[in-house]
């Protein structure tokens, strides 16, 4: 057989492979289309999509952080290959089951926090009941089979969650708001709070009308005498490719009769946490996002150092460090974040609690740390470090 012969065979087989290999990824883009269709949620219309365009924070087609954003994606790509062996648990964490009679005695102190993992916590303050982000599902993604799997199955079970007063919805990313279960939630007799836009995937789920509340930043809504108050992050929002901060983001204050508590969803440091601390604190317990960092992404997640400047710019009490110890969503090590937290917090006398994952805490007696995570390598602050950008003229403690 001469050369030029075996050359047109090879090039022939080394084509119908390529071709396979184009069919094989068309069709698993469609069936992945087809499976997450319902989980990619729905775009506002009507009077919700004219309200959030008069927004102070929509312009041009979408919202804004007053501070940009700032990505390195030569970072993020080189970060790939150097990230953590330990970015992933090398078996089950620790965590406590919760049983339903737990929540049938009140809190002695009127506030009470129960850690359900990542952002998913339950908040009992004054008489009232509120759940933040709540994520049930396998997986932080649209697609059940791929995706960010958890580590641990929920310590509460749907079924056992008691009457809520509120559902607390920071912004649409999938470990934040998670289709699964809001449609197992959707008839529950609660009230779910959301900022602007995000209730356009709720009604599509199925959850009626009447309970969506949407908030702009600073807008304040009613449950039976708490008050829960939308409060700014720097952050962004999207659950497919074509949506990019179509949605708004945002954190809250939850207002009771005698205690306050803040919700950070997910941000970076920006200079109005100042703001909310004086208009809305001081607060009695501060649930900050502390986890899923990096160097690459300085303006999107706090990182844990920023963690505890936002606790004592929003003059917090005592912190609950959260975001971390359920999804791999980041190149550090799993146990890094609490790490960093402890160390940062020490050098500035701030108070932590780290329940683990199932564990109720009432932080007016906050437990000595119980260090229930694994001892494993960790990056320090100095190694590398998380700043934020554009934080000029910023109040910080």
């Amino acid at each position: 057989m001469n050369e030029p012969t075996t050359v047109r065979r090879s090039w022939h087989y080394t084509k119908r492979m390529l071709q396979a290999v184009g069919v094989a990824l068309v069709l698993a883009s469609i069936y992945a289309v087809i499976d997450g269709w319902r989980a990619f949620g729905h775009g506002a219309d009507g009077e919700r999509l004219a309200r959030m365009q008069r927004s102070p924070q929509y312009g041009d087609g979408v919202f804004e952080n007053p501070q940009s954003l700032v990505n390195h994606f030569g970072l993020m790509v080189s970060g790939m290959f150097s990230a953590s062996a330990d970015a992933t648990p090398g078996s089950t964490p620790p965590f406590e089951r919760v049983p339903a009679s737990r929540f049938a005695t009140p809190p002695a102190s009127g506030l009470r926090i129960t850690w359900l993992g990542h952002s998913t916590l339950l908040l009992e303050i004054d008489g009232h009941r509120v759940l933040t982000d709540p994520v049930w599902g396998e997986r932080s993604s649209p697609l059940s089979w791929i995706g960010p799997a958890r580590w641990y199955p929920p310590p509460l079970s749907l079924g056992d969650v008691p009457k809520l007063d509120a559902v607390l919805l920071s912004h649409d990313h999938y470990d934040h708001l998670d289709y699964w279960t809001i449609v197992a939630m959707k008839d529950w007799d609660t009230t779910f709070i959301a900022p602007l836009g995000v209730g356009a995937h709720l009604a599509y789920w199925g959850v009626p009308e009447s309970k969506i509340v949407e908030l702009d930043w600073w807008e304040r809504h009613e449950v039976g005498g708490l008050e829960i108050v939308a409060t700014p992050a720097r952050h962004a929002s999207g659950r497919t490719l074509f949506d990019k901060d179509e949605t708004l983001w945002a954190g809250y204050a939850v207002l009771g009769a005698q205690h306050r508590a803040y919700f950070s969803g997910d941000t970076g440091l920006f200079p109005a946490m100042h703001d909310i601390g004086q208009q809305l604190g001081p607060f009695d317990l501060t649930m900050i996002e502390a986890g899923a960092y990096g160097s690459a992404w300085p303006d999107w997640h706090l990182g844990p150092e920023q963690a505890v400047t936002a606790h004592r710019m929003v003059r917090g009490g005592v912190l609950l460090p959260v975001h971390w110890g359920l999804f791999n969503l980041a190149y550090h090590g799993w146990t890094e974040p609490i790490e960093r937290v402890l160390a940062a917090a020490e050098q500035a006398s701030v108070s932590v609690i780290a329940p683990r994952p199932g564990q109720s805490i009432e932080p007016a007696a906050p437990p000595a740390v119980e260090r229930w995570w694994p001892t494993l390598a960790w990056h320090t602050a100095a190694q590398d470090p998380i700043v934020a950008t554009k934080m000029e003229g910023a109040i910080l403690p």
